[in-house]
């Protein structure tokens, strides 16, 4: 059984051009990887621009400097969004968690830019500047952060003793008693694709995903949610993937999704 297990998935990685690898990144290290690129790039834009009075420094330690600092930033602000995530798992792909980094890390990076800066004196109107200035380079940093790193919203499998997920009261008539493959938004209807065929309903999509609790699924795109169980088949052209349901339509995924649907044994 492991080793057809093992053979699906070179399949499917084969499938979407997945190159396999031999040496896996373990996954507390991947968690930052994306974030420090993110802090390397907005490193190099801050130098450039010699934010904070920082123009009259040599390049050269001035791409250093706000490198340096990005980067830490980033550091410390994945430790403190996994701590939590930990404590706290409702926030974990919430502006929440983005508000908590930010109030942390906020007054920990006022000091270090100005310890960093020479340590000019303490004056109010100076904490004030330096604060301030913080204040915006962290919002900002952690809103990369959050849009760079989030994760599709899920549905998940209930108990069997469970009652049936509350959307099923939803499907019209005709599709009452099949299987539902995926709700796709349109405008302000939602068109269901279920295995008795197709219809329109006037919901949110964001109201569909939380009625569909209960069924084993998730946001990958916008407009998609899809059942994992819908899923026969997927593939990767132009940088996006594309997953091929039971009835044959096929749902895309997002590029914002993507790396999570696919650790999460998707394809």
């Amino acid at each position: 059984m492991r080793e057809k297990a093992s053979a699906v998935r070179e399949r499917r990685a084969a499938a979407i051009g997945e190159a396999p690898t031999d040496t896996p990144i373990p996954a507390v290290l991947r968690s930052y990887l994306r974030p420090l690129a993110v802090a390397v790039i907005a490193g190099v834009f801050l130098a450039l621009v010699g934010a904070l009075g920082t123009s009259d420094t040599p390049l050269v330690p001035r791409l250093g400097y706000w490198i340096g600092l990005s980067t830490l930033g980033a550091v410390l602000g994945t430790t403190v969004a996994q701590a939590v995530g930990g404590l706290w798992p409702g926030l974990a792909s919430t502006w929440w968690r983005a508000l908590i980094i930010v109030v942390v890390l906020t007054p920990l990076f006022t000091v270090l830019v100005w310890l960093a800066g020479g340590r000019s004196p303490l004056t109010p109107r100076v904490a004030a500047t330096y604060f301030g200035v913080t204040l915006l380079m962290t919002s900002g940093m952690t809103a990369l952060m959050t849009l760079a790193t989030r994760r599709p919203v899920e549905t998940h499998a209930a108990p069997p003793e469970a009652p049936p997920p509350r959307f099923l009261e939803r499907l019209p008539p005709r599709l009452r008693g099949g299987e539902i493959y995926a709700v796709e938004a349109e405008d302000h209807y939602l068109r269901l694709h279920t295995s008795k065929g197709q219809d329109l309903i006037l919901l949110r999509l964001s109201d569909a995903v939380a009625e569909l609790e209960g069924i084993e699924g998730a946001q990958t795109h916008r407009s998609w949610w899809v059942a994992k169980a819908a899923v026969q088949d997927a593939r990767r052209g132009d940088g996006r993937a594309t997953l091929t349901l039971k009835n044959g339509v096929e749902a895309p995924v997002s590029r914002a999704y993507a790396r999570a649907l696919r650790e999460a044994g998707w394809y």
